[in-house]
């Protein structure tokens, strides 16, 4: 297993630590959250790095194209499953960036039947890098003011809170703009009338 697919596979091991983390509130209402975020930090770091490693050392394989994609939609799927838990940001929100990437999956797996690779186009490469920051923001903010946490009533009165919400639903736009471009891009392997 070369290098890139190694950092790959950490990611995904990365993960579980992650939500163990994010969910374990009696470790401290500052330190739990930290600690989620390092892991996070550390897991966006290997996908920055694995992409840029097999494709400099002409490193791409089968199994990177497979599990890369899949193990940064876990990521991004455990984390805003866990911020909803927490009450740190829109449900919605939640709901309308993960309908997108299942239909960017399950477009991909289409259009894989027809010998088509579904490469990751800028607006993807710019919602995945958005989303990422965004979250780290989230969770830094939660460190800054722990004492916001089970505190829903304050939803739309503390800045935090409306930080959040500007920070998720920015990541909305792009994700639902990713997702049309990639949708307009492939329409032609998802015609009903074919």
């Amino acid at each position: 297993m070369n290098l890139p697919n190694k950092l790959t596979v950490l990611r995904v091991i990365l993960i579980p630590f992650f939500m163990v983390f994010m969910l374990c509130f009696e470790i401290g209402p500052r330190l739990h959250t930290i600690l989620a975020m390092s892991v996070f930090i550390i897991a966006s770091l290997t996908d920055m790095l694995d992409g840029k490693i097999a494709r400099a050392q002409n490193l791409v394989t089968t199994f990177g194209k497979f599990l890369d994609p899949l193990a940064d939609k876990l990521l991004v799927m455990v984390a805003l499953i866990c911020f909803t838990f927490e009450r740190w940001i829109d449900p919605i929100a939640v709901v309308i960036i993960l309908s997108r990437e299942f239909m960017v999956t399950g477009l991909r797996l289409v259009v894989a039947g027809e010998g088509v690779v579904v490469a990751a186009g800028i607006w993807g490469k710019l919602k995945t890098a958005f989303t990422m920051v965004a979250m780290i923001a989230i969770m830094f903010m939660q460190i800054i003011y722990p004492e916001l946490k089970g505190a829903p009533d304050l939803n739309w009165t503390h800045p935090v809170f409306l930080m959040n919400e500007v920070l998720i639903w920015i990541a909305v736009i792009l994700t639902v703009i990713s997702g049309g471009v990639y949708l307009k891009a492939y329409a032609k392997y998802i015609d009903p009338n074919e």
